[in-house]
Parts: structure tokens; C-alpha cells; sequence
């Protein structure tokens, strides 16, 4: 993350917690008591900023969560369920991995190669660019595995729900390298984007160019991010009763379940449908159509 001109690991480490103060703390044991004195009791954790306030204190709060989360979500910390930074880790190690799975890996060939393989197949026809209710009554499927908006596959019967989108910027450079490291956050509200991606350190690409992308959260364009609030839940579970009423749809995804899954996460999700769809029935004998 960009914080005061300087570049330090987010999540919070113990490396952070050196460069952010000055300090100079050596283990696990020194980095998890100087975080224990700067939380803060927290008697009922509802919110994102209780989550944060409870683990750091809140100076790192307001340092690394409040304003990345105002631009990301276009709402305070304090309105947001609890689940929003709960998935921030915050270590008392050097450890400056996001994610700390034992495998970690990118498609050889890139995602774009990945999935034209998975989709030439006999068995699967492709056709974009297309409204999933124009073509529904053309087309003869026995079931639906629709992963796009649920408010939308039910026609917004009960109004929308909420969502946060994306817009990108992408700029390519006349040098090898344009930051230290593959993602930069930045947590200043008065920094229009949240994050600059580097893909060449994601790749392992060696060129003397190299490509960027700049994130901005807006309130427009496609739906990236369900908003986790307690009436936006509610609002989603009266669709979801339409949805476990509906026969021979399954509702698989991050829109269609109106939830904030990671890539790993929603995978699994579908492979774990997947299994179910095949030991309920021989549904997967006969023509089925995914639609988002």
C-alpha cells in the first residue's frame, strides 16, 4: 500500500508496523503486543470499522481501511457488515502474501487460453453478446445454471439489488517495470483510484514495456461487488426464496447468490454444484444452458 509517499506490505505485517513507526520489532510475540496496545474493546463487533478497531487500534484503521473502504464500497466502514475487512488478515510476521494456500499459481498460457480450451468442446455452444431473455425461448435446455443477477432473472419483482462496480484505466509504458510489486493499494481517500495492477509481475513476463491498469469504484457500469448490508441481505433472501422455488434453474455465483466470493471460492462453489446437479439426478444427460 501507498501510505505518506512510502510503500508498505497490506495486509498489515510486522514489517509494516516497523516502516509505519519506526520501530524495530524482531518476532511474533513483540509485533502481536504492540497491536494489543493499540486495539481497542469493541463490546458488540457488528460493522467493518468494529472488526478493524478491535484487532489494530484505530490510527492503522483510519490509516489503511476507512478511506479505501469509503472509495471501494462508497460507504463508511461503520455502515458495512463485519465481513467486508474480516477478510483482511492482519500478521504479527514478515509474511506479505495476501493469500498463504500452500499452492498458488497462474495459468500457464494466461486465463484467456484457459477458458477457450474449457469451452472447445463438442458439447458447448457459445453465444455472446446476446440477452439471456432473448434467447431463452429459442433455445430447448432441460435446466438453467444462470449465474448472472438474481434481481434481474426475476424481472427486479422486488426492486434492485445494490451493487458496486469497476471502472479501468489501462496504460501501457515505455519501461521494464513501473512499481516494485504486482498491486499497489491506495488507502488516501483523496486518491481517485484504490489500486494500480502490474501484470508482467503476476506472469513472470520479461519485456522492456510494460502494462498497467488503474482501479476506480464506481455506482455505474457492470455489477462487480454485492454490497453487504444487513436490508440489502434481506432484500436478497425474499429472491432467493423465488429462486429455490424455481424449477429447473441453479443459481451459482457471486451475482446470482449475491455474495463476495474470492476466485478460489467460487470455483469451488460450482465444482460442489456440479456434484450435487449429478447425484440429484441425470439432469447432465440432456441439454443444459449456463446464462449470465
Amino acid at each position: 500500500a501507498s501510505v505518506d509517499d512510502k510503500l508498505v506490505p497490506m495486509p498489515i505485517n510486522r514489517t509494516t508496523l516497523n516502516a509505519l513507526y519506526g520501530l524495530s520489532l524482531e518476532d511474533d510475540a513483540e509485533a502481536g503486543a504492540f497491536l494489543a496496545s493499540r486495539a481497542e474493546s469493541v463490546e458488540d463487533i457488528r460493522t467493518s470499522e468494529d472488526v478493524v478497531v478491535a484487532a489494530v487500534g484505530r490510527d492503522l484503521y483510519e490509516t489503511f481501511f476507512r478511506g479505501y473502504t469509503r472509495k471501494q464500497w462508497g460507504l463508511d466502514p461503520s455502515e458495512l457488515d463485519r465481513a467486508v475487512t474480516a477478510r483482511v488478515p492482519t500478521r504479527t510476521s514478515t509474511d506479505d502474501r495476501y493469500f498463504t494456500d500452500k499452492f498458488q499459481a497462474m495459468p500457464a498460457n494466461g486465463y484467456t487460453r484457459m477458458f477457450e480450451a474449457m469451452l472447445d468442446h463438442p458439447g458447448i455452444t457459445l453465444d455472446l453478446g446476446v440477452e439471456y431473455r432473448d434467447v431463452i425461448d429459442r433455445i430447448d435446455v432441460d435446466h438453467i445454471v444462470f449465474t448472472g443477477p438474481i434481481d434481474e432473472y426475476f424481472d427486479f419483482r422486488f426492486g434492485k439489488l445494490p451493487y458496486r462496480s469497476l471502472q479501468f484505466r489501462h496504460e501501457t509504458h515505455d519501461v521494464a517495470q513501473f512499481q516494485p510489486v504486482a498491486v499497489v493499494n491506495y488507502p488516501d481517500e483523496a486518491v481517485p483510484q484504490t489500486r494500480i495492477t502490474e501484470y508482467k509481475h503476476l506472469t513472470g513476463q520479461l519485456h522492456a514495456k510494460t502494462s498497467i491498469s488503474y482501479e476506480f469504484p464506481s455506482a455505474e457500469g457492470d455489477p462487480y461487488y454485492p454490497i453487504p448490508r444487513p436490508e440489502n441481505q434481506a432484500l436478497f433472501k425474499r429472491y432467493e426464496a423465488l429462486a429455490d422455488a424455481e424449477e429447473g434453474v441453479t443459481f451459482v455465483g457471486r451475482l446470482a447468490t449475491y455474495r463476495y466470493y474470492n476466485m478460489d471460492q467460487v470455483v469451488g462453489q460450482a465444482l460442489a454444484t456440479y456434484r450435487r446437479m449429478v447425484a440429484k439426478s441425470a439432469v447432465l444427460e440432456t441439454p443444459v444452458m449456463a446464462a449470465e
